[in-house]
């Protein structure tokens, strides 16, 4: 099993110790979201600054960017990295996609999967010399001068990972994609009766095994030094939870658990701004069904019930710092989740 660990919301300034700090702990994996910052800048810093970790975005949002602009960054990503990049891509939801970045949202799916074939296509056209010539529903791009044309990756183009919550999201990511991101509001049943099932169904569909598309997910670990700070992040998650699940496109994930009506009270109360009490919604049945929770030493056991031959790479995400304040107790939870035994081998 690999594992991962978030570089969020950093000053860039910032970077250059934090991420040699993670790497030293034994992270095989540094990963970006889109936030409130650029996804793309911290890696640029990251790649100069580790020499082992992979570098990834988890996730950058594809529609309000062009398949071409994102093949530029990603090449000079997968060059400055040495070959260290992979390309997280992520749908948004329609509200956000429309609203706050003016860009299309129709037929996600599908434009999706289109977006990643184009990405393919300009990368083929760059690394091998191939005549530029993607004409799709949603893209296309015919032209490319010589002027324009990057130097060839010796490392070839990075890994695509696309990001899903929901089964036809899934489908996509096994047909065309390298990897899976799984989003944090997730279970072990939930993988197992809609992601999972879907992504067989998607690698089926391009004619291709599971060993071509990793699965890497994010999960939320109630976690601390002591019990009090346990129980203090044990609220942080709870109102992180209530946040997920006020967003209609999740209700599948608390559909599959019988709680798909709390999606509905959960997004009144976003309405309302009373975020304190959506935390308060959340029980301790459903922290535990979507979190681990306990000392740093107590997470191995969890981790391995939970995602033991189903996931290829976790991401764990605690929001306490806790990996540098307490760095001898995390890197033996490091070493030991890197024991799991993985979904391929």
């Amino acid at each position: 099993m690999r594992v991962d660990a978030g570089l969020v919301a950093m000053h860039l300034a910032d970077v250059p110790a934090r991420v040699r700090e993670l790497e030293a702990l034994g992270y095989d994996g540094l990963f970006t979201f889109e936030g409130q910052t650029d996804p793309f800048l911290p890696l640029v810093l990251a790649a100069e600054h580790t020499s082992r970790a992979q570098l990834y975005t988890a996730v950058a949002i594809a529609f309000p960017r062009s398949p071409m602009t994102l093949a530029y960054t990603a090449h000079d990503l997968q060059v400055q990295s040495s070959g260290r990049f992979a390309l997280g891509l992520g749908a948004q939801i329609r509200t956000h996609v429309e609203k706050r970045y003016s860009a299309p949202y129709d037929h996600p799916a599908a434009r999706r999967r289109e977006f990643v074939l184009a990405l393919s296509a300009i990368w083929r056209c760059w690394n091998e010399g191939e005549r530029l010539d993607f004409r799709g529903r949603f893209y296309r791009h015919t032209l490319m001068t010589p002027i324009f044309v990057p130097a060839r990756s010796p490392w070839g183009p990075p890994p695509v990972w696309l990001a899903a919550v929901q089964p036809r999201m899934a489908e996509v990511a096994g047909e065309v994609a390298d990897g899976l991101l799984v989003h944090p509001l997730n279970s072990r049943r939930f993988l197992d009766e809609r992601l999972l099932p879907a992504l067989d169904v998607g690698l089926a569909r391009g004619g291709r095994t599971r060993a071509q598309c990793r699965v890497g997910c994010q999960v939320l670990a109630v976690t601390g030094a002591t019990s009090a700070e346990v129980e203090q992040s044990a609220t942080m998650i709870r109102q992180q939870l209530a946040f997920y699940g006020s967003t209609p496109a999740y209700r599948p994930v608390l559909e599959v658990h019988g709680w798909g009506a709390l999606q509905e009270e959960l997004h009144a109360l976003s309405k309302q701004g009373r975020w304190v009490e959506m935390g308060d919604r959340i029980s301790d049945e459903m922290l535990d069904t979507f979190a681990v929770r306990g000392l740093p030493e107590e997470l191995p056991a969890q981790l391995v019930a939970r995602y033991g031959g189903v996931a290829d790479r976790l991401s764990l995400m605690t929001y306490a710092g806790l990996e540098l304040s307490a760095r001898e107790r995390w890197r033996a939870v490091v070493s030991a989740v890197r024991q799991i035994p993985g979904s391929v081998p």
